[in-house]
């Protein structure tokens, strides 16, 4: 006889607790945001006081000191990069560098560390003015320390120096100038059907437009009005830096050809090849000092960068008429325009 199996469901009750293990979870996401909420909050006051302490209602640069190398307080050595395409919020940043080691009265020497192909003219000559302008004002000694490339644009603020020393590896040189310009009329006319209309009051005022080929003439008038010049005042700015060298040796050099460090030092372009160790003793010697803390300048805590306000993000994004007008405009350069991949 087969056995009697009960296969009645028996109600098992929970265990003790678990009708509550639902809120539990509940509380404990609201609190784990909380704390998070509170973190942030935190953090946002520490931004808004350091703000306040660096001088919120102040638009110049305020800037905190890194040491690179230990010393006493009493003597310092102010490195300032010069890092990036030359343009005009680069030269903004240099100059409120500047003006940071002019204004500390315990900074002996400015060194210059170059690692650039060039860029705008305008830009470049308002380094080069600042850089002249430093050590007329405080007598100071500067010195540009030429790192991995130094060409065009930043040559010619390295002239500005009382010294040039290159690393052993440098790139220097690319005397000259060089204007860009696309011309846009097959692409316009014959790829997307646009037929431009421009209306001027002269033949030259629209010299060089994008929608016409660029025509002999009109090379030769830029040239003639622009790009000459600009080289001429290149030439001597050289000459006022390179005493050791004449005008006619300079334009020989300037033809736009990059040197590497032993060429620009054989032609005189340069005072030394060597390593930072170098420029920061050269900056203790002409500042007729023996030891000093050398530091670097960096920007100090800003709560509009820390809220992403000043990011390049949404100047990318945005193509408007200005970005379009920039696009298509010739650009005056001292650049090596195959520096640009470094």
């Amino acid at each position: 006889m087969d056995p009697i199996v009960n296969t009645s469901v028996q109600n098992v009750p929970p265990p003790a607790g678990s009708k509550g293990l639902g809120w539990k979870i509940f509380f404990g996401i609201i609190l784990g945001l909380s704390i998070i909420a509170n973190i942030v909050l935190f953090v946002l006051l520490i931004a808004i006081g350091s703000q306040m302490l660096f001088g919120a209602t102040d638009t110049s640069e305020s800037f905190v000191e890194k040491a690179i190398e230990k010393g006493p307080g009493s003597s310092k050595i102010a490195v300032i990069k010069i890092e990036g395409i030359i343009n005009g919020e680069l030269a903004d940043l240099v100059a409120s560098e500047i003006k940071e080691a002019k204004n500390d009265k315990s900074v002996k020497a400015v060194i210059f560390k170059t690692v650039t192909s060039g860029g705008g003219i305008a830009a470049s000559d308002r380094i080069y003015d600042e850089i002249t302008r430093f050590k007329a004002e405080t007598g100071k000694p500067v010195i540009a320390f030429m790192q991995t490339i130094a060409t065009s644009g930043g040559y010619y603020t390295s002239v500005g120096c009382d010294k040039i020393i290159a690393e052993p590896t440098a790139i220097t040189g690319s005397i000259g100038v060089i204007m860009g310009h696309f011309e846009l009329k097959d692409l316009m006319e014959l790829k997307l059907g646009i037929k431009p209309l421009v209306v001027k009051s002269g033949p030259k005022k629209d010299w060089p437009t994008s929608f016409e080929p660029v025509t002999e003439e009109q090379i030769a008038y830029l040239k003639d009005t622009l790009i000459m010049p600009a080289y001429e005042r290149f030439l001597d700015v050289v000459a006022k830096g390179r005493t050791e060298l004449t005008l006619e040796q300079i334009r020989t050099l300037a033809d736009g050809s990059v040197y590497n460090a032993q060429q620009a030092f054989d032609n005189k372009l340069i005072d030394e090849i060597g390593y930072m160790q170098e420029a920061i003793k050269d900056a203790k010697t002409l500042a007729k000092i023996t030891n000093a803390r050398v530091v670097e300048y960096n920007k100090a805590f800003s709560l509009e960068d820390w809220l992403g306000a000043k990011s390049g993000i949404n100047t990318f994004l945005r193509l408007n008429r200005d970005s379009l007008y920039e696009f298509t405009t010739p650009q005056l350069m001292y650049l090596w325009d195959a520096g640009l991949c470094f």
